[in-house]
């Protein structure tokens, strides 16, 4: 597998992958599709996103991991957004890209990546467990567009704790 930066020219095939989760319903909070103009904007070149990096295998972009600001987290985090392709699913996609997210952040002085998970995608919690991301909070009762009350696991994964200050005892 091939861990890269993604470019403007990854959109069309990125947000095909992402509309395919997306109307599969059950683990993104995302819930309406992207073109791929939409896509670039959000998770690529746009206003927010930091870096986004993507995984390829046997020349397909098999899922991308990205940095981002939007909703203007807390100063020193930003979020991350992990998603791989469902068919055909190739395993190991969210772990082989996590250091590169990882690198880029601590390049961007990030004190935390912050993951908010819906408390249903089981895999996707078990994936930010796997990576070291500790819960630290839950937003109860997320509405879905229908309606449907989902909750959300925040989980941050601490960069460098070599900088934090220790108190003295």
């Amino acid at each position: 597998m091939h861990i890269r930066r993604a470019v403007s020219a990854d959109a069309a095939e990125l947000s095909s992958l992402l509309n395919e989760i997306i109307l599969a319903g059950g683990t993104t909070a995302l819930e309406t599709p992207l073109s791929a103009a939409e896509f670039a904007d959000w998770f690529i070149d746009g206003e927010f996103p930091l870096t986004c990096h993507v995984a390829e295998h046997d020349k397909l972009l098999v899922g991308f991991q990205s940095l981002s600001l939007y909703g203007d987290p807390p100063e020193g985090f930003a979020d991350i957004a992990t998603f791989a392709r469902m068919n055909p699913r190739t395993p190991g996609v969210g772990t082989a890209l996590f250091p590169a997210t990882r690198a880029a952040a601590e390049e961007f002085g990030l004190e935390f990546i912050n993951a908010t998970i819906r408390a249903d995608n089981v895999s996707g919690l078990g994936y930010y467990a796997k990576m070291g991301f500790e819960t630290y909070d839950r937003l109860v009762q997320v509405p879905l567009q229908d309606g449907t009350p989902v909750d959300r696991i925040k989980k941050r994964f601490r960069l460098d704790a070599r900088h934090l200050t220790i108190p003295d005892a």
